[in-house]
């Protein structure tokens, strides 16, 4: 079992930045991807960003790529994203989430994410 905690997220004007974080425990490993997706009211949760524990792959959407940026500290269990650039539009409820293994085919879709966390709300004024 995993436990994800999520913090950093908060208001912050378009143009500024944020950096969350996602501190992970129980039993992680090697094989581990985690993920960030966002959800903003009346909108699905769609795929921000993910990494694996091990190596150095990372996948981005498109809708973020340039501006956030996911990376980890396997010392301290915990991934990152940090938000630059933001915009009005990035207004969402951001989610960690945890899988055991992963397919580059199902690296974004949630529905093979196990662990979740309880989320942290971005909030962008324009």
């Amino acid at each position: 079992q995993v436990q994800l905690a999520e913090s950093g997220g908060g208001l912050v004007q378009a143009g500024g930045s944020l950096r969350l974080s996602c501190a992970a425990s129980g039993r992680t490993g090697s094989s581990y991807v985690m993920g960030w997706f966002r959800q903003a009211p009346g909108k699905a949760r769609d795929f921000i960003a993910a990494i694996r524990w091990s190596g150095t792959s990372t996948y981005y959407a498109d809708s973020v790529k340039g501006r956030f940026t996911i990376s980890r500290d396997n010392a301290k269990n915990t991934v990152y994203l940090q938000l630059n650039s933001l915009k009005a539009e990035d207004t969402a409820v951001y989610y960690c989430a945890g899988r055991q293994g992963y397919t580059i085919a199902t690296v974004r879709d949630r529905s093979f994410y196990a662990y979740w966390g309880q989320g942290t709300q971005v909030t962008v004024s324009s």
